[in-house]
């Protein structure tokens, strides 16, 4: 099977030259000439891929080499880009730089190698002029593998600015396809964690994806960038598909037919799973795991719904920036209690976990977790190794998983008596709760790389569902 998707990947030397502002505008403007885009980002990068689908009217795909595997990189791709004329995918950090202590893997590099696709790279200009040659020549001949094929130059300051970079590089043989202005008007807010979300500005939002087409437009050659992602080879392979991750998961296969079984007598199991602009970390591929696992999968906003969907037998909290919303959260009363007192299985992450704590910056949370939470001006991040301690919610004991921190929170106590995960890397530690029906921890998880999770949650909200009734 091949994949044929036209794909860009849009790189730059460092954080902060503006890749976010041209993959974003090259979504839009493609989509606005009425092409069907994909967006993807490298990295687990939760608020990039919600300007991706604000972009392209489709949802935005991660694809992490540390999380998911390198082996899942090209079938996420397969999956994601079904049916687009263009994927534009956005890079993370510098282009060679990935997981601490693991050489290329999970780079920009990295995945650019595996999807054969080819690269531009993006380069403030805003302080130097023939200099940007060399910076070019090295990224391009620094991994023969790495097909470097073009170049936007951003935060230009004038024509003649323009006039020597474009000078500079016109021996280098990287051809550059765009020039952008500064123009502060259209950058996005940031705030601790990055971005703001989507959900928190949308109408905001869709005025600075809207001025990031428009930008692009103006100062890219669309036309040889397309011509350029057209020269991406076929990829070989068979696109990830949930339903077939399900059933051939070896734990998942018990488990799904466990959830089978108490369909039979109670219908689907309804999986309530928490949004809003408090809760706007989440793959997707997470809710089609937990559809494929045979769930009613249903969105509540903790902000605004006093309880929880109708008939719900399974939780799902996952991150977001509860900090930010803690006392509407806190003002939620009805909806907190109700959480407290639910028995069907809990999956939270990071920020799910602070809103099932006892409070959150002196405000009252959930109380399902015997914990307290607060702001810190410490920044946790980094990817980890980690293994369950016992049999919980979503995993056997012992299973091993890679997941990712990234918070400026602490909890006390961090862990309960009994945790939900064994830290193995970076450090040796233990973290979060697994207690009863109850996962909730700070580590964020790929379910993709790990489908059985899903049918075994699945099941536990199937179980109490027919329970329930």
């Amino acid at each position: 099977m091949l994949n044929t998707v036209p794909r860009l990947v849009v790189a730059a030397p460092a954080s902060g030259c503006g890749k976010t502002t041209v993959a974003t505008g090259l979504m839009a403007a493609f989509a606005a000439r009425g092409l069907a885009v994909s967006g993807h980002k490298v990295g687990p990068d939760y608020i990039d891929p919600g300007y991706h689908a604000l972009a392209t009217g489709r949802p935005g795909r991660n694809l992490d080499a540390y999380l998911c595997g390198p082996g899942r990189i090209a079938p996420l791709f397969a999956h994601g880009s079904a049916g687009a004329g263009l994927a534009v995918v956005e890079g993370v950090m510098g282009l060679y730089d990935g997981a601490s202590g693991e050489g290329e893997l999970a780079s920009t590099a990295h995945v650019a190698k595996l999807l054969k696709a080819p690269v531009v790279l993006v380069v403030d200009a805003s302080s130097q002029s023939r200099s940007v040659a060399a910076l070019v020549h090295g990224f391009a001949s620094w991994d023969p593998e790495v097909r470097v094929a073009g170049v936007v130059l951003n935060k230009v300051g004038s024509a003649r600015h323009e006039e020597l970079l474009r000078e500079a590089l016109g021996g280098s043989g990287v051809p550059v396809l765009g020039a952008l202005r500064r123009a502060p008007v259209v950058r996005a807010p940031s705030r601790h964690l990055g971005l703001v979300p989507v959900a928190e500005r949308r109408a905001d939002a869709v005025e600075s994806v809207a001025a990031l087409a428009e930008q692009v437009r103006e100062g890219c050659d669309l036309d040889a960038l397309l011509a350029l992602a057209r020269t991406a080879p076929p990829l070989e392979g068979a696109a990830w598909d949930a339903a077939a991750e399900v059933a051939a998961g070896a734990r998942a296969g018990a488990e799904a037919g466990a959830a089978r079984e108490a369909r039979s007598s109670s219908g689907r199991p309804v999986v309530a799973v928490a949004g809003g602009p408090a809760f706007t970390f989440s793959y997707a591929e997470h809710t089609e795991l937990l559809t494929a696992a045979g769930a009613e999968v249903v969105p509540f906003d903790p902000l605004r719904d006093e309880t929880l969907p109708e008939g719900t037998g399974g939780l799902v909290i996952g991150g977001g920036f509860p900090e930010v919303y803690a006392p509407e959260l806190s003002e939620n009363e009805a909806l907190r209690k109700e959480i407290a007192t639910f028995r069907g299985p809990v999956a939270a992450e990071c920020a799910g976990l602070l809103y099932l704590a006892r409070e959150l910056d002196g405000k009252p949370m959930c109380g399902l977790l015997d914990a307290t939470a607060r702001m810190t001006k410490n920044l946790t991040l980094g990817y980890r190794e980690a293994v369950a301690v016992a049999d919980n919610v979503l995993a056997a004991a012992g299973t091993r998983v890679r997941g990712h921190e990234f918070h400026r929170t602490a909890l006390e106590p961090g862990a309960g008596t009994m945790p939900a995960w064994g830290m193995v890397r970076p450090e040796r530690r233990v973290e979060g709760y697994a207690e009863g029906n109850v996962h909730a921890s700070y580590l964020h998880v790929h379910w993709a790389a790990a489908p059985e999770t899903a049918g075994r949650f699945v099941a536990g909200a199937a179980r109490r569902q027919g329970a329930a009734r």
